[in-house]
């Protein structure tokens, strides 16, 4: 991570949105070092943005002195908000500003500004004073209880909107829905998963490079993070005090395509399709192989199953140790680990391979084509090479956190 923009801002940093680690002199919260960070970003709030650095500074002096520090993430707004905030400065010591130029978006404006942060505990807060300040004290309390992750949720006792129409508790009801049809490991954690006003523990997220598109920052750190202990905290969304809603239906947009990005890069559905798809090469170089066997070479029907079949796993091997389970495969990079995956990998696709040779004869036996049941012994195979593989061929390389 490399860093630009030297001067009395802080500087921007650059390059992969992964959170680092701290060193353990941070982490000392006994002597009084700073333990939290939270971040507010902000787009034209110039209106908004002293109110809420007052109110946050004065809850905050009560209940963790000297041991948090605020960090506004400004983009660069029309309106000058981070210069406004940056002349408060000398009025609130634990303020820090970031200016953003050539990024845009709220959730890359709060991963940014943790990667400043040089807090053990992260939090976010929207600057529109919709978020009401004095739940801060009620969400650090679940953190000190043990909490991983603490949520102010509109969901729970004690919590609601304030005037919202019928129409917009229709959409924020819908979008939450078709989160639990999408992505329900992620979604069905939490009573509000779209709530941007929360804590997590950096150990959570450091280390794990982001990826979120639009305003659904707690859904990224959810789906990415390891994040086993969440406590939530009812609260009453309020109706913007000053400044126009940022609300638009590209947010929409964008959190479906949030939640279809994230189905298919995290958990085990995301990994079955990754197998599935190198699976799906791999009928072509198996279905090709043993065209050649077959039909030019002369070879028998068994052989040539087994041959083209055992050219097809060494494919999908590689294939599957590189992006399948690439991340687990990092862990113990080397030759001679490879090689023990592949023949880890081998051995278990040799039972699918003697399955996938019994379904061809016995198909073929009684009179289907020889092609059309090789295709229908692959389909069949493939769950079975699947769950075989998740469980036994990368599990030795994974790492116990």
């Amino acid at each position: 991570m490399s860093i630009s923009q030297p001067n009395s801002l802080l500087p921007v940093p650059t390059g992969a949105l992964v959170i680092p680690e701290l060193p353990p002199t941070y982490l000392d919260s006994e002597n009084g070092t700073l333990i939290f960070s939270l971040v507010i970003p902000t787009f034209n709030e110039g209106k908004n943005v002293a109110k809420i650095v007052q109110q946050l500074s004065t809850l905050l002096d009560e209940f963790l002195p000297g041991a948090y520090e605020l960090i506004v993430v400004d983009d660069n707004s029309p309106d000058g908000t981070w210069k406004i905030a940056e002349d408060l400065m000398p009025l609130y010591p634990q303020l820090r500003v970031m200016r953003r130029e050539k990024e845009k978006g709220l959730s890359t404006a709060v991963i940014r500004g943790w990667q400043a942060a040089r807090g053990e505990v992260l939090g976010v807060i929207d600057a529109d004073l919709q978020h009401p300040p004095e739940l801060l004290e009620k969400l650090w309390g679940e953190i000190k209880r043990g909490g991983d992750m603490a949520i102010a949720s509109r969901h729970v006792e004690g919590g609601g909107v304030s005037d919202w129409s019928i129409i917009r508790r229709f959409l924020s009801r819908g979008a939450q829905t078709m989160g639990l049809i999408i992505l329900p490991e992620v979604i069905g954690r939490v009573t509000d998963p779209m709530s941007g006003y929360f804590m997590v523990r950096r150990k959570c997220i450091a280390g794990r490079e982001m990826s979120p598109l639009g305003y659904k920052i707690q859904i990224e750190v959810l789906a990415r993070g390891r994040v086993p202990w969440i406590g939530e905290i009812g609260y009453v969304f309020q109706e913007r005090q000053e400044g126009e809603s940022k609300v638009t239906s590209k947010q929409y947009v964008d959190y479906i395509r949030h939640l279809i990005r994230l189905r298919f890069s995290v958990g085990p559905v995301a990994r079955f399709f990754r197998f599935g798809m190198v699976g799906f090469s791999g009928v072509f170089v198996d279905m090709t192989v043993f065209y050649i066997l077959r039909t030019i070479l002369g070879l028998g029907l068994t052989r040539s199953t087994i041959f083209s079949a055992e050219v097809a796993v060494i494919n999908n091997f590689l294939w599957n140790d590189f992006w399948t389970f690439g991340d687990i495969s990092k862990r113990q990079p080397g030759k001679r680990q490879r090689l023990k995956r592949l023949l880890k990998f081998n051995i278990i696709c040799l039972a699918g391979i003697i399955l996938q040779t019994l379904i061809v004869n016995l198909l073929f036996a009684i009179g289907i084509n020889a092609y059309v049941s090789k295709l229908i012994a692959i389909a069949l195979v493939t769950v079975w090479n699947f769950w075989l593989n998740l469980k036994l061929s990368w599990r030795v390389t994974d790492v116990q956190k």
